[in-house]
């Protein structure tokens, strides 16, 4: 069956779908933490709006990807029961959903919230649904390097829709999430390879191969271990932060080295890749979460 395929009705839980609801959850927890962490107090009204259109633009953007993307992941199992291969909607109605939820999204931020969380919303759902999408994914082993700061935004836009402004702290928000998607993402790769192969993608595994993959994954969380840390360094956390983050990181790194520094074999279940990826996504929630607590503990 082709994207194109039109074989069962279109229902409210096929568009929801096409909202990613799941990588939808982290992007909302991550933009309504750098909200709370932000040493300012926003009007409820104005914070869950600022939440809502952040939720909204991560929608869209993931539709505008899945209508862009319908064919790719007809070929790929983790992907083909998505709505568009599956054949469940057209492509047409996919890309008219996500631009209205991307437009509502921008205006709405713009008129109740401000004018500079509502520019940075818009580049994130262009940097996500262009830049990443369409022009890197498909050319270069390093898309989901270059490409994580689509994923990277919430925290920022959050933050700056607190207090209008942008300062260091909200942007190493930015690069913790930058640095640890990588990591996050290859780990994924590693045991979906197979599936980006048969469509062309050139994922990191497909190109440079597991043991490349495997090196950077443990070099880049090296390299998030002292960047998590910097919001206390710099005096923007507290100790509750600080130590969480330290620990978090630590465990991160260990399962990053079981994963860097092994060899796969032949019908390898690939459970240390497994246990990273599932690690790397309870670690950013926690993370986020220590820096809220740390926030209002410190009143």
């Amino acid at each position: 069956m082709t994207a194109a395929t039109l074989a069962l009705p279109t229902d409210w839980r096929d568009f929801l779908s096409l909202t990613k609801p799941r990588v939808m959850s982290l992007v909302i927890f991550t933009g309504l933490c750098g909200l709370l962490a932000a040493p300012v107090r926003i009007n409820p009204v104005i914070g869950f709006t600022a939440i809502l259109c952040i939720a909204l633009g991560a929608g869209g953007a993931a539709a505008l990807n899945q209508w862009w993307e319908a064919d790719l992941d007809a070929g790929m199992k983790r992907t083909q029961a998505r709505p568009l291969p599956a054949g469940r909607m057209e492509r047409e109605s996919a890309r008219d959903f996500g631009v209205a939820l991307s437009a509502a999204s921008v205006i709405i931020m713009g008129l109740a919230v401000g004018v500079l969380p509502a520019a940075i919303l818009a580049l994130s759902i262009v940097y996500y649904a262009v830049v990443y999408t369409i022009w890197l994914k498909p050319r270069t082993p390093q898309n989901i390097v270059i490409g994580g700061g689509a994923g990277a935004f919430p925290p920022l836009i959050g933050w700056v829709a607190a207090t209008g402004h942008i300062t260091a702290m909200p942007v190493l928000l930015f690069a913790i999430i930058f640095m640890w998607t990588p990591p996050h993402f290859w780990a994924l790769a590693l045991f979906v390879q197979t599936d980006y192969a048969k469509v062309g993608i050139p994922m990191l595994p497909v190109v440079a191969g597991e043991t490349v993959t495997r090196r950077h994954i443990l070099v880049y969380a090296l390299l998030l271990f002292p960047l998590a840390l910097a919001p206390w360094w710099i005096g923007g956390t507290g100790a509750v932060y600080g130590w969480s983050a330290a620990l978090l990181s630590a465990a991160f790194v260990v399962l990053s080295a079981q994963v860097g520094l092994r060899r796969s074999v032949p019908g390898d279940a690939m459970k240390p890749e497994k246990r990273l990826f599932a690690y790397s996504i309870l670690y950013l929630f926690a993370l986020f979460a220590a820096l809220v607590a740390d926030r209002w503990m410190l009143g």
